[in-house]
Formats: structure tokens, C-alpha cells, sequence
């Protein structure tokens, strides 16, 4: 969300072996420790029976399943490394949001006075410039409908082009329903941090919170498969120099999600699994209140 956009940019994500604190055995080999689990199945597998897949490494037998050629005898239901049913189209719900950005941006420049009822705003300057009321007064929507919103068609193609990116080997690594919470939360981070800290009058919009969310969970992913950090770092701090370094950039919404972003995917991909619901979703519900509070605090100070 920025008052003038900007998103960050980086590589569809990759992935590597994962970096088990305590090392278990191989189920097809037990003499062999192994730090890798396969990700449909979640038996560790060494090197001798990994297999790259879009996301990390299965086994075997999972492989020899997805091919339609049987199942892995006594194999759990496949998922993906957060848990998360393993689907036909990883992108759905990317492409999906990326729609939905794109038809609001479309409805923003075909219906003139929209635009002013779906940005973020605290509270509206006095008359002549009062075309409706902003959060403190009761709005608490735009919170949510400026992560969609866009003017400028750059800022669009930037913000699009980054969830692309991000949000496909994001999706395919959490599954869909982790994959929204994530999206969403961030996004709503984003927002209820520009609303603290920013000027009441200042108006901001754009999806740049929810992308710095899938960025800071890209980050957390890669660390958690002992995937190159290097590029990830890079690209990060290009994106904090550009967010701190341009004017009219609601610097807030990025950090707003950029946190949100690590401390979710940090809870999605290193969730015991005996417990594992139960810290993901728990995360997210701790950060909706944290935005809640957050939102309250302004909204008093408001009014």
C-alpha cells in the first residue's frame, strides 16, 4: 500500500533440502540420518531417494503415486511442506487476487468518485474536501479495499507482476488456505500500521503491504529449505532503500507487512506437526488482534 506506489520485485522462488534440527533416519534406508523430508508425504528421505519436485523433494513412492502408478504404502494424505493439500493449479488463488486487483483498478477509472471510497484514509480534511468519511469515523473497510486498489497503471503492473512472482511458489509451498492467511494478514498489517503512524489526511492504496508480506514469508521459506539467501537479502534491502529513499511511498504498509510476512510464514513452515494447525492459524489469529488493537488505539486517539 503506498500514497505513491511501489512494490518490491524478485525471482520466482526455489527450493532446496530442509535443515531438520534433530536429524531422523531415511524410512527407506535407517541407517542413513537426513535432514530432508519428502514434501507430499513428510518421511524423511536421503539423498539416494530425493527427487526434485516444484516445491523441495518427494520420495519415491509419492512420485510413483502422483503418477497414478499406486500410493505409498502407509503414506499420510500428500501435503505440502506447511501442511497444506497438494492441487492441480498452485496458482489458483494467485491468479485469482491478481483478478481482482485488475477489476478493481478497472471499476477505480470507470466509475469517477470510487476511488474515494476505497483508499485508505484516517480521517477526511474539512470541507470542500469531504466526499465521505474515513476510518476513524466508522470505515473500518478501507482497511481492507485499499489493498486492492490502485490508480496509476505502473503501480498496478509492479504490485501484479511481484505477486506473480511471489505468490505462485508461495502458494504451491503453503497450500491455499495458509497461503490467503498470509495474504491477508499482511495486507491488513500493512494498513493498520499506515494508519497509526501516518498523517489522519494522508490517503494511501495499493497491495504493496500483502507483497511485502509474501517477500518476508519467500525469505523465511528459502531459509527453512537451506536455500541461497544471498539473492533474497539483495533484492530486500534494494527494496528498503527504494521504499525509505522515494517520497510519497507509505513506507509503513511495508513494513507492516513485511513483518506480519516473516513472523507467519515463520509460524507456517516451522510448525510442529503434531500441533501444527494450531500455531499457523494461532499466529494469524495473534496478529489480527494485534491489528485490531492497533486500529482501535488510532481510531481513539481520532476521535
Amino acid at each position: 500500500m503506498d500514497q505513491a506506489p511501489d512494490s518490491p520485485k524478485g525471482p520466482e522462488d526455489n527450493t532446496g533440502p530442509t535443515d531438520a534440527r534433530s536429524l531422523p533416519s531415511c524410512y527407506r534406508h535407517p541407517d542413513r540420518e537426513t535432514g530432508v523430508s519428502c514434501t507430499r508425504c513428510d518421511r524423511p528421505i536421503c539423498p539416494d531417494c530425493m527427487i526434485d519436485a516444484s516445491v523441495g523433494f518427494q520420495c519415491p513412492e509419492c512420485v510413483r503415486a502422483g503418477s497414478g502408478t499406486g500410493h505409498a504404502p502407509g503414506a499420510s494424505r500428500p501435503r505440502t511442506i506447511a501442511g497444506g493439500t497438494i492441487t492441480a493449479d498452485p496458482r489458483l488463488l494467485t491468479k485469482i487476487l491478481l483478478g481482482i486487483n485488475v477489476a478493481v483498478f478497472i471499476a477505480v477509472h470507470a466509475w469517477s468518485g470510487l476511488l474515494d471510497h476505497l483508499l485508505l484514509i484516517g480521517a477526511w480534511p474539512p470541507a470542500p474536501y469531504l466526499p465521505t468519511e474515513g476510518v476513524a469515523e466508522g470505515e473500518w473497510y478501507r482497511m481492507v479495499t485499499a489493498m486492492f486498489t490502485h490508480e496509476a497503471p505502473w503501480h498496478l503492473a509492479f504490485n501484479m507482476l511481484s505477486l506473480w512472482w511471489l505468490g505462485g511458489p508461495l502458494e504451491a509451498a503453503l497450500g491455499r488456505v495458509r497461503y490467503l492467511a498470509l495474504y491477508v494478514v499482511s495486507g491488513l498489517a500493512g494498513s493498520a500500521l499506515t494508519y497509526l503512524i501516518a498523517a489522519s489526511t494522508t490517503a494511501s492504496l495499493g497491495a504493496s503491504g500483502a507483497i511485502f508480506g509474501l517477500f518476508g514469508a519467500t525469505a523465511v521459506l528459502m531459509r527453512r529449505l537451506n536455500y541461497d539467501m544471498r539473492p533474497v537479502i539483495a533484492l530486500l534491502v534494494i527494496n528498503l532503500i527504494i521504499t525509505f529513499g522515494w517520497s510519497h511511498i507509505a513506507w509503513q504498509a511495508h513494513i507492516g507487512g513485511l513483518v506480519a510476512g516473516v513472523v507467519i510464514g515463520y509460524a507456517m513452515v516451522h510448525a510442529p506437526r503434531e500441533r501444527r494447525s494450531l500455531v499457523q492459524f494461532g499466529s494469524c489469529a495473534l496478529m489480527l488482534l494485534l491489528v485490531a488493537g492497533v486500529a482501535l488505539l488510532r481510531t481513539a486517539q481520532l476521535t
